[in-house]
């Protein structure tokens, strides 16, 4: 008959893998956050565009849109906003930075004088940096 002792010797190897579970968990959750978050950086006001055939400059990170609707109401990104209110608008979403640039998006058929004194309330509110917004098109 034979006997087997156990000389008290750790039988478990040691596992010498990285367990990327855990990574593809905290990238999956990533992914479904920035999912949810990115229409939610969008313009959603409806804007007939005229055309350009210039370059494109290079989009900052986080534009400031100012858009012209067809009957003349101003929308500062979603939100609606007067003339007269524009300037106080604009300090809160800028903090008061006179230097940052305001796009202007605005329909094609608004008329030449309306979109003037849409430049002149910017310019009043001590905006001068202004960028007018146009679709793209291929020659």
């Amino acid at each position: 008959m034979a006997l087997h002792l156990n000389e008290g010797g750790d039988d478990l190897v040691e596992a010498h893998e990285i367990n990327v579970t855990p990574f593809i968990d905290v990238m999956l959750v990533l992914l479904i956050i920035f999912m949810v978050a990115a229409p939610l950086a969008t313009v959603d006001i409806k804007v007939d565009l005229p055309a350009s055939t210039a370059k494109p400059a290079p989009r900052p990170d986080k534009p400031i849109y100012l858009s012209i609707k067809e009957d003349h109401s101003l929308y500062l990104g979603n939100d609606p906003v007067s003339k007269e209110e524009l300037g106080a608008a604009l300090d809160r979403l800028t903090q008061a930075d006179k230097d940052k640039t305001i796009f202007v998006r605005g329909d094609k058929d608004v008329n030449y004088d309306r979109l003037m004194e849409v430049m002149d309330a910017l310019r009043g509110a001590g905006y001068l940096k202004i960028g007018l917004v146009g679709l793209e098109t291929v020659q």
